[in-house]
């Protein structure tokens, strides 16, 4: 059963099924001889105004996943309907699936979705002005009217935490964590209802990801925006997600509430994960579970569930049956065979 038991009028983004698969190709001929199952079969949704994070190790898909509701990737199969203003009819939103759009319906849904880079140096062009990066979206969809858009990008910069005086300078005369509230600015400028920030504080030290993600959720309350929230650092995620999904080699293991994914976990790798979480107190004594070899190969998975050549639970249906996601709690949504048993470890 897909992840769709609990969803409700409100949901703004449902992704359904949702593969990317990259080709391995050999020889002279460029013959493919493989895949690489970057996206494999991922279902989830995000409501209105809401922030899903999606965590887990590094090559585990999470990105790719972005990317890919983007169409920046091509996706190889699956459904990602979104609730549109800009193809409304009768000033009504129409639900309309992203992997079917053509290139000029694709278009105007990406004024309604935009994208927060994980790189803020590599994201802005170095050729541009702050004030040339933030309104080139609104120069590129139509919407520039010199004017009225100079107060508009003002105000963006002025929002994001930036002086007037900046509108003229040039991306190397910044900081990383102003680079990064660029590239913030430049993904509001279309008024969005969907940002897709991926990984926008890994790269900033620890005090300025404090003030991003401070900034972050300060936006989403004034522009009423919904968050897909990409990351690796679950204490980063844990403050800004109301919804968390985790992803393992291509496929979503676990989504949640917070709070409850948190507190009671129903996945090993779950369990895992929350406990390399860091502890505030410094005399409680980490039970750090080690995680034995090495994340499964996308492109050669193992059989049944790819997490149990490193689960310390693991029984023979896990290696023989692909577990189904399905829901085991209230908005609870876990692929294990074994969830009903286990007693797992939050944080």
């Amino acid at each position: 059963m897909a992840a769709e038991a609990t969803r409700t009028t409100d949901v703004l983004l449902d992704v359904k099924s949702l593969k990317k698969y990259f080709p391995i190709q050999k020889g002279f001929l460029r013959r493919v001889v493989g895949y690489v199952k970057a996206v494999d079969d991922v279902s989830f949704f995000v409501r209105a105004g809401e922030t899903l994070g999606l965590v887990g190790e590094s090559g585990c898909g999470k990105t790719t996943a972005g990317r890919t509701i983007l169409r920046l990737y091509e996706p190889t199969g699956g459904q990602v309907f979104f609730r549109s203003r800009q193809l409304a009819q009768n000033g009504e939103e129409v639900q309309v699936n992203l992997a079917e759009m053509d290139k000029e319906q694709m278009k105007r849904i990406r004024r309604e979705i935009s994208m927060i880079f994980q790189d803020p140096i590599n994201s802005l062009n170095p050729r541009m002005t702050v004030s040339d990066i933030i309104a080139e979206p609104m120069i590129i969809h139509g919407q520039y009217h010199p004017a009225e858009s100079e107060a508009i990008i003002l105000n963006l910069l002025q929002r994001v935490g930036l002086r007037p005086d900046h509108l003229r300078r040039y991306p190397h005369e910044f900081s990383g964590g102003q680079r990064q509230r660029i590239g913030i600015a430049r993904a509001l400028s279309l008024n969005p209802r969907l940002v897709i920030c991926d990984e926008p504080v890994s790269a900033l030290d620890v005090s300025i990801q404090a003030q991003t993600l401070n900034l972050l959720q300060d936006l989403q309350r004034d522009f009423h925006l919904a968050y897909i929230f990409v990351a690796h650092d679950l204490s980063v995620v844990q403050h800004i997600s109301n919804r968390v999904a985790v992803m393992y080699v291509g496929k979503i293991v676990e989504m949640a509430e917070a709070e409850e994914l948190y507190l009671h976990p129903l996945h090993p790798y779950t369990e895992a994960l929350m406990s390399a979480v860091p502890k505030a107190d410094p005399k409680y004594k980490s039970e750090r579970i080690i995680m034995q070899g090495d994340v499964a190969d996308p492109s050669n998975p193992p059989s049944g569930c790819y997490f149990h050549p490193r689960c310390q639970y693991a029984r023979d249906i896990c290696s023989q049956e692909s577990p189904e996601f399905r829901e085991l709690r209230a908005d609870h949504f876990v692929a294990c065979h074994l969830a009903e048993e286990l007693k797992l470890r939050g944080v």
